[in-house]
């Protein structure tokens, strides 16, 4: 930690939390949210769909296992900021190679440290997720300039930012023993770790850019399509839920997982909206509508799908259902095609570092393919 560098860390509404410099100093902006993981930062800060957002983390130490080469979920962190109330003093786990602020340091990610994270995911859990920014040493000016600075920051509805995090070329991740089945992977900000986990099942991953048309998908010959999980607005996918709708025309089998399901959502017909403050950690229990079964998944989503648990609906495609919804507060976690082979769900199955409750929907996804064929 940048010892005694004062920071402060700025929302929009003029509420001020001073601490000190953590990682690089200097100033960032960003949409503030929180996350209740205990673990698995490493995997948090690597998300693409933490893109353009300062992370609160709400458990009180985070760094105790330091930095390793592993765990990873992209080739770079993508948090705009970093808050944490007490960082490890050193990092102690027998896979770390550096300390989680040589890491912010080495990346560039602005953060504080030292704060009262409970009192600021209190007040943004009752006020919303808002714009905010991070300001450190030579950045830190008088409080008026600050909250000018982040007022002047963009807002999350209609940013279109998962051109910003997608392959720049389409890559394969063969399968791991026998290849069964070939799968192409939109890519809005995939994490590594679902190509891995489909791969471990004998699917071959072509991962595809964010701008790929259905002939580009089609001319891998796939036995299904997946749309990953990705930062933004879902309201700015105009493109990709064309694609989606081609794609269920075409009887093509489809698994979505967060940003995914808001496409497939948007595709079906179904609006999407802003959550207050978002469902962000490795702790949220999901209602499945038709078993009654509750499952403890991993999450990071600020916009979800409009409808009511266990809603059946009619499409272009023919009669879809939400198949799940949240306990917490009944928002939309999954949608499910009746009359065609697709569906989706608004959390995440590859969860790294866990919890692994929703693993086996990726042999769900295996299922469909084989009934398709």
């Amino acid at each position: 930690m940048s010892e005694n560098i004062p920071a402060a860390l700025v929302l929009e509404d003029g509420r001020i939390f001073r601490g000190e410099a953590y990682g690089k100093v200097g100033r960032t902006l960003g949409e503030v949210v929180f996350t209740t993981g205990m673990t698995g930062y490493q995997e948090t800060l690597t998300d693409p769909s933490y893109h353009r957002q300062i992370v609160v983390q709400t458990a009180p130490q985070i760094g105790n296992t330091g930095w390793n080469d592993e765990d990873d979920e992209s080739a770079q962190i993508w948090v705009a900021g970093y808050a944490v109330r007490d960082p490890a003093r050193r990092p102690s786990n027998w896979r770390s190679r550096r300390s989680l602020d040589e890491e912010l340091v080495r990346q560039e990610v602005v953060g504080i440290a030292g704060i009262d994270t409970r009192t600021l995911t209190r007040h943004v859990r009752e006020l919303g997720a808002m714009r905010g920014g991070i300001f450190s040493g030579s950045e830190l000016g008088t409080d008026e300039e600050m909250v000018t600075a982040v007022k002047a920051g963009a807002e999350m509805v209609g940013a279109s930012l998962a051109g910003d995090v997608t392959t720049a070329e389409a890559y394969v991740v063969p399968a791991i023993g026998e290849k069964r089945f070939t799968v192409a992977a939109l890519d809005l900000g995939i994490k590594s770790n679902t190509p891995r986990m489909m791969a471990e099942r004998g699917i071959e991953v072509h991962v595809l850019p964010l701008a790929s048309t259905l002939d580009e998908i089609m001319s891998v010959s796939p036995d299904g399509l997946f749309l990953s999980n990705g930062p933004g607005d879902p309201a700015t996918t105009d493109a990709q839920v064309e694609l989606t709708r081609q794609a269920l025309d075409r009887k093509l089998p489809l698994f979505g997982i967060c940003f995914g399901n808001q496409i497939l959502g948007r595709a079906l017909g179904r609006g999407t909206y802003k959550l207050q403050y978002g469902h962000r950690g490795i702790n949220i229990p999901v209602i499945d509508a038709e078993t009654g079964k509750v499952a403890i998944t991993a999450q990071n989503h600020g916009f979800a799908v409009e409808g009511e648990p266990g809603e059946h609906f009619d499409t272009d495609f023919g009669r879809a259902m939400v198949s799940h919804h949240c306990a917490n507060d009944g928002a939309v976690e999954g949608l499910r095609l009746l009359d065609g082979p697709a569906f989706s769900v608004q959390y995440h199955p590859e969860a790294a570092a866990g919890p692994h409750d929703a693993a086996p929907l990726f042999d769900k996804f295996v299922d469909l393919m084989s009934e398709a064929r």
